[in-house]
């Protein structure tokens, strides 16, 4: 059965400037939180390499009450390089490759709403307005 999604939810890892994190480590965390695999459907890393998470067709965990509609995008960062507070962390790579794989799902799912994940959780993830950034898409 293909999935029917409205939205495509922009995240973090909320881990510190600098600090590479691999599909690995995040699947690992997610694993342990109790989720049967990462819950995220693409990651960029650092050098903005964009990497498979979850399978597309796949219902996500990475966003409460909104997985069953949606795919989850992460950038890797998200908070300042001591860890002490939230900010936008992108690297030139990683704003590049995030508008690439945004305009790529915006086209698969042409109905599709792009969002931060703060609009549906207390979080200050991804420390950016992705509803903003990419409303050209």
């Amino acid at each position: 059965m293909k999935r029917k999604i409205r939205e495509i939810i922009v995240h973090c890892t909320a881990t510190p400037q600098g600090r590479e994190v691999s599909v690995a480590d995040i699947d690992r965390w997610h694993r342990q939180r109790g989720f049967r695999c990462i819950g995220y459907h693409y990651v960029v890393t650092l050098d903005g390499e964009i990497l498979q998470g979850r399978p597309e067709e796949e219902v996500g965990a990475h966003c409460k009450g909104h997985n069953r509609a949606s795919v989850g995008v992460v950038y890797v960062g998200g908070m300042s390089a001591d860890n002490s507070r939230p900010m936008d962390t992108r690297t030139a790579a990683q704003r590049k490759a995030l508008r690439s794989i945004i305009a790529i799902l915006r086209r698969r799912y042409p109905g599709a709403t792009v969002h931060s994940h703060y609009e549906f959780a207390a979080k200050a993830c991804p420390c950016f307005d992705a509803a903003r950034e990419y409303a050209d898409l």
